[in-house]
C-alpha cells in the first residue's frame, strides 16, 4: 500500500477520549501505531508508572497497537515559570520511565511560550539550558525527545528550531516537522524542510492555510507536504508519519492551545473524531501512492 519503511501512526485522543474507543478505530484502519497523548479523558503526564501498567498496556497489547511517540505536555509552560519547570523535570523523568515500559523510543517535547508581547530571541540562552537539562533526562534513559515547532512557543519559526537543535547538540533531542504549525506562523515550509533537514526524525502530518490560519485535510493546503515527503522518501526517510488532524473539536484540544479551540477548528466539518482522522489517514495513503507511483 506504500512504502514498507514508513510507518503511520496517530494521535488518537482525536478520535475519542475513551481509550479502547481509540484502540478500536486504529485497528479498523490497519494501523499498529498511535501516539499516546489523551487517555479516557486525562492526559498522559497525569498517569503514574503503576496507572499505565496496570490499565494502558494490557489494553494496548489486546488490541497488539504498539506506540510510536508519548505527546507530553513538556516545554508547555511560560519560560518565566520557573517553578513549573523544576517540576516537569520530575514529569520527564517520570514519562521516561513509562516510555521505556511501553517499548516506545520517542517523547514530544516544546520549547516554551513566550511571554505576550515580548521578543522570543531574548530568552535564548534561557531556552538552551532548558531543553539540555530536558536532554540530560532523556539519555539516562535511552530516549529521543522531539521538538514540536508550535505556535506561540519559542521554537515557533524555523530559524529558533534550527539554533535550539545545533546548540543543545544532543542525540537525546531531534527535531519534528510539523507542517500546519509552520504554516500557521507565516513560515515557507519548503524553506523550513531545507534548513532543519539534518535534524528531522518525525513527521506530524497537519496541514493549514495561512488565510485563515484552519487546519485542512493533508495535501489541500499550504504545508508541501507532497511535495516534501517525495524529498524526504528519496532521500531514505524511515520512521513515523504521525496524524494530527485537527478537523474537528477534541477533548484534549483545550489543554493544547493558548487560544480557544474554537479559533484553532474555525469550521466543525460535520464529522465524528473517527471520521476525520480516517479522512485524514486515506487522504495521507493517496498522497504515498501517488509518491511511489510518479517514482517508478
Amino acid at each position: 500500500m506504500y512504502n514498507d519503511k514508513l510507518h503511520i501512526s496517530g494521535f488518537s485522543d482525536e478520535i475519542s477520549s475513551d481509550f479502547v474507543t481509540q484502540l478500536q478505530a486504529v485497528r479498523k484502519l490497519d494501523m499498529n501505531y498511535l501516539s499516546l497523548r489523551g487517555i479516557d479523558g486525562r492526559n498522559i503526564g497525569d498517569y503514574s508508572l503503576e496507572e499505565i501498567q496496570e490499565k494502558v498496556l494490557p489494553k494496548l497489547n489486546e488490541y497488539k497497537v504498539a506506540v510510536s511517540s508519548i505527546g507530553s505536555p513538556i516545554g508547555k509552560i511560560f519560560i518565566t515559570d520557573d517553578e513549573g519547570f523544576t517540576k516537569q523535570l520530575d514529569l520527564l523523568d517520570r514519562l521516561c520511565q513509562i516510555s521505556n515500559l511501553l517499548d516506545c523510543k520517542y517523547i514530544r517535547i516544546f520549547s516554551f511560550y513566550i511571554p505576550k508581547g515580548e521578543e522570543a530571541d531574548q530568552y535564548h540562552n534561557k531556552v538552551i539550558s532548558q531543553i539540555s537539562q530536558f536532554a540530560a533526562i532523556a539519555a539516562k534513559y535511552n530516549v529521543t525527545l522531539l521538538h514540536e515547532n508550535e505556535k506561540d512557543i519559542f521554537g515557533d519559526i524555523a530559524r529558533r528550531c534550527n539554533e535550539m537543535l545545533v546548540e543543545v547538540n544532543s542525540p537525546y533531542f531531534k527535531a519534528i516537522f510539523d507542517f500546519a504549525n509552520f504554516v500557521q506562523c507565516g513560515e515557507d515550509t519548503w524553506n523550513c524542510y531545507q534548513l532543519l533537514k539534518p535534524h528531522i526524525e518525525y513527521i506530524h502530518i497537519k496541514d493549514a492555510v495561512s488565510t485563515s490560519q484552519q487546519n485542512v485535510v493533508c495535501g489541500t493546503g499550504e504545508g508541501k507536504i507532497k511535495t516534501i515527503l517525495a524529498d524526504l522518501i528519496d532521500k531514505g526517510y524511515e520512521g513515523f508519519l504521525t496524524l494530527e488532524p485537527h478537523l474537528v473539536l477534541f477533548d484534549s484540544l483545550k489543554d493544547l492551545e493558548l487560544e480557544a479551540a474554537e479559533d484553532i477548528i474555525k469550521e466543525d466539518k460535520g464529522l465524528t473524531g473517527e471520521e476525520a482522522y480516517a479522512l485524514q489517514f486515506h487522504a495521507l495513503v493517496d498522497i504515498l501512492q501517488s509518491i511511489e507511483s510518479e517514482a517508478k
